[in-house]
């Protein structure tokens, strides 16, 4: 399973830059900085609504799910 964030291309659709979100969100640079990359392991819901409320956005548009080729993992 490999989870896309898509933060970088919603952040350009908004004409907003990494700072300004952090400041709105009120989350540090660092810690966007890894959610950004994709290299967060978890995200709390009251920081994904905070950024979708900011963002002007649904979870959807920021987070996408992408199935492992080749993968024969089932629940």
């Amino acid at each position: 399973m490999t989870i896309i964030i898509n933060l970088d291309v919603v952040l350009a659709q908004r004409k907003m830059s990494v700072t300004e979100l952090s400041e709105r969100v009120g989350i540090t640079m660092a810690n966007l900085s890894v959610l950004k990359n994709g290299k967060a392991k978890a995200i709390r819901f009251s920081t994904l609504e905070a950024i979708c409320e900011v963002l002007e956005c649904q979870p959807g548009d920021i987070l996408e799910y992408q199935r492992e080729t080749g993968s024969s993992r089932t629940r």
